[in-house]
This record gives structure tokens, sequence and C-alpha cells, in this order.
């Protein structure tokens, strides 16, 4: 099986390089994350003139609570403004904002921002952003297998039986992306090479795309020269091209 070269449905992004930005510059950690929210905002702008429907954000990974604490209470006081200022321009642009994460460690007021924003936007069409908050995939993967259990219980209470096999599709609709498509390219700005807990399920075919670029600094040229390699590449989901039957 394989699939034209057009652009992703479903681009992934992990936010990384905003201290080294900072640093580089003589400016705190902070302020190197003030930049990579605008650099965020500059991005979602692109991908609806481009036409991408799906965009996943690693905004706060579970592994970032071991950060200093000022620099963690600095993020949530950016994100509460982040979304408070971008509101409307959401509701206005068509963007639907959907959360994927374990939400209930957050505080309370990004939690309940967040979840308004969510509410806010339901019925937009034009472009999914979805933000990864305190977010991790093998905690995700946990979290879905959990719940699946829990069904089981409740069923098994009720003198019901499930599958005794888990399905695939039954996991993925316990997944927090969910309904969201699997991911077609990732992107990794900062000069890192790894995936760092990120969607690995949904990655599963997903064409990785590592730059050098510091997040901050990521621009429109930067996602263009992304997609352009994404075309390039020959997608066989595990089968063959038609030149090799």
């Amino acid at each position: 099986m394989s699939q034209e070269n057009t652009n992703p449905r479903h681009v992934a992004i992990i936010l990384d390089g905003n201290g080294r930005w900072a640093k580089k510059r003589g400016l705190s950690r902070s302020e190197g994350h003030r930049a990579g929210g605008e650099a965020l905002d500059r991005l979602l702008d692109d991908a609806l003139e481009i036409g991408i429907p799906f965009i996943s954000l690693y905004a706060f990974s579970t592994e970032n609570w071991k950060r200093p604490r000022a620099e963690i209470q600095a993020i949530w006081k950016l994100m509460r403004e982040f979304f408070t200022d971008r509101l409307q321009r959401c509701i206005e642009k068509g963007i639907r904002v959907h959360a994927s994460g374990d939400l209930s460690r957050l505080p309370a007021a990004n939690r309940k921002l967040i979840l308004h924003v969510i509410e806010k936007t339901a019925k937009n069409k034009a472009l999914t952003a979805n933000f990864c908050v305190n977010y991790g995939s093998m905690d995700e993967i946990s979290h879905a297998a959990t719940e699946i259990v829990r069904e089981r219980l409740s069923l098994a209470k009720k003198g019901k039986k499930a599958d005794a096999a888990v399905s695939a599709k039954e996991i993925e609709k316990h997944l927090y992306t969910h309904p969201i498509p699997p991911v077609d390219l990732l992107v990794r700005p900062g000069g890192e090479s790894r995936l760092s807990n990120f969607l690995l399920w949904q990655c599963a075919y997903a064409e990785l795309y590592f730059t050098d670029v510091l997040w901050p600094d990521f621009g429109r040229r930067d996602l263009q020269a992304a997609l352009k390699w994404f075309r390039s590449r020959p997608r066989k989901f595990g089968g063959l091209l038609a030149k090799e039957d």
C-alpha cells in the first residue's frame, strides 16, 4: 500500500529549543518560552493557509515536572496568556482546540481555561490544534489500558461478557488523542533526534523529520522544507510500492 505525495493530514511537532534559544541571547528561559509561543502562533496561521487539518503540539511533558519550580510556574502563566489572548482568534479562524494528557495535575486556573477553550471551539473545523499538556505516551497507553479494564469489570458485574482479546481499535478509542487520526509527519526542531515519549502509538508509521533550527526560530520556510521532504518520502505502510510489485 502506498500514498500519493501530498501534504500530511496530521503533523506533530516537538516544541524543543526554547531554553537554548534564550541562553544564546542572554535571556531568561521564560523569555525563550514566550518566543516559542509566538512561533506557535505563526505556525497555526501557516497550517491554516497551507491546509493542514491536524496539528499536535508537545507543550508540556510528564517529565517536564523535573524542571525548576520557577520555570514551570512561568510556563503555566504563559499558557494562560496564550489561550486567553487567542481564544477569539481561534473562533474567528475556525481553529478547534483539543487537549491530550492528564489535565488533573495542572493548576486549577489552567485546567479550567483549557476546558473552556475546548468547549468554545468545539464546532470549528478548519484546523484541529491538539495541545499535549502533562502528556507522556507511555502514561497515555497505560491510561487507555486501565480504562479498558474498568469497562470490562463493569460489564462483568452486569453479567455481560467482553471479548478476550483487546483490539488496536479499542485501545485507540481510549487514547487522549481520540478521534484525531494517526500522525503522518513528526517534526522535531532543536537538534535532537529522539521521540521523547511523544505520540508513540500514533507515530507508528509517521515520517520523522529532525532539524537543528531552535523552535522560536522555526518559521514558514522551515515548515515548507519539512513538507517538501515529506512529499519526497515513499510511504509503504509495510507493503510495496506499485513499481516494486
